[in-house]
């Protein structure tokens, strides 16, 4: 009888029990940590919950998950009683408060820098009529890159 070629197992069924090598134990957590992150993201998104996960090390580290955030779902734990949307879009509206605030910021001081160079320009434009030459405009051409 031929060999079928496999050079390893594959996936096998392991027995749950506690790994009693504590590298391995951390070993094992990391890999599976970044699969239930996963799992609950995906469950957060397919059925539009809030969800919280918690877990705790031996050593005492915790390490978890919240969406929209662990702060608003903890605040929803607490307080069951406050509706589902006040927990849910008020991390989004802010962000976009935020976001839009610091593009008119910056729109504004694009907008100074244009005024300044079209000052700028003017000057130039002065001292070379005095000197009989022209320069070309690049702003009356509607060329605003």
């Amino acid at each position: 009888m031929a060999s079928s070629g496999k050079k390893t197992r594959g996936k096998q069924k392991i027995e749950i029990k506690i790994i009693k090598i504590e590298h391995d134990r951390l070993i094992s957590f990391s890999k599976r940590c970044t699969g239930i992150y996963k799992k609950i993201s995906k469950l957060s998104t397919i059925c539009g919950g809030e969800i919280l996960f918690i877990i705790f090390l031996p050593a005492g580290k915790p390490y978890s998950f919240g969406h929209p955030s662990v702060e608003s779902v903890a605040k929803r734990f607490l307080n069951p009683n406050q509706p589902f949307n006040k927990t849910t879009d008020a991390p989004v509206e802010a962000y976009c408060k935020v976001r839009i605030n610091l593009l008119v910021k910056d729109f504004n001081e694009v907008y100074d820098q244009l005024d300044v160079l079209k000052e700028k320009q003017k000057a130039i434009d002065l001292a070379q009529k005095s000197h009989g030459t022209e320069t070309y405009h690049w702003w009356k051409k509607g060329m605003l890159y």
